[in-house]
């Protein structure tokens, strides 16, 4: 069974990532959603929230499972017993760090073989952070992020 994990921080989830989600599903038996839990970083929603908030959204998918993780990805996916890290690109710049990054994980767990998905064209442009700044400004995020989460957010930002 080929198990694989497409970790990230996913503060918001957007259609971006539900995205290379789906079609990550269709290509492998099971996708373990690894929600990062980064103690450096200011998120907006907690790892709780959106471990949650993922698992609502991708609830119909039976070969799909949604986990927290903090530390190191490859130290993770030896864990889980997962062969393979999913990592969507949006432009030539996200390879060039994803590229280190992979060349990095593989050195330290040659057993792990990272997959590099195109994210569709429609979502090329789009990141967790474009989401930030447009809900911060009360702005339209609708073609961002499923209708589910837009009052989550929304509701993070009235405070």
């Amino acid at each position: 069974m080929k198990k694989a994990i497409y970790p990230g921080s996913f503060d918001p989830i957007t259609f971006g990532h539900l995205d290379i989600i789906k079609r990550s599903a269709e290509i492998f038996d099971h996708v373990v959603i690894g929600v990062l839990n980064n103690n450096a970083k200011q998120a907006l929603f907690t790892v709780d929230e959106r471990v949650a908030m993922i698992r609502d959204l991708v609830e119909p998918c039976q070969n799909i499972s949604v986990e927290a993780f903090d530390g190191l990805l490859v130290d993770y996916a030896k864990r889980i017993d997962a062969s393979i890290i999913i990592r969507g690109l949006r432009a030539v710049t996200d390879f060039d760090y994803e590229i280190q990054i992979a060349q990095t994980n593989k050195v330290e767990y040659p057993k792990i073989e990272t997959v590099f998905m195109a994210t569709s064209l429609q979502y090329s442009y789009l990141s967790s952070t474009v989401v930030r700044e447009f809900a911060s400004y009360g702005g339209d995020i609708s073609r961002f992020v499923p209708n589910e989460i837009i009052p989550l957010i929304q509701e993070k930002y009235k405070r």
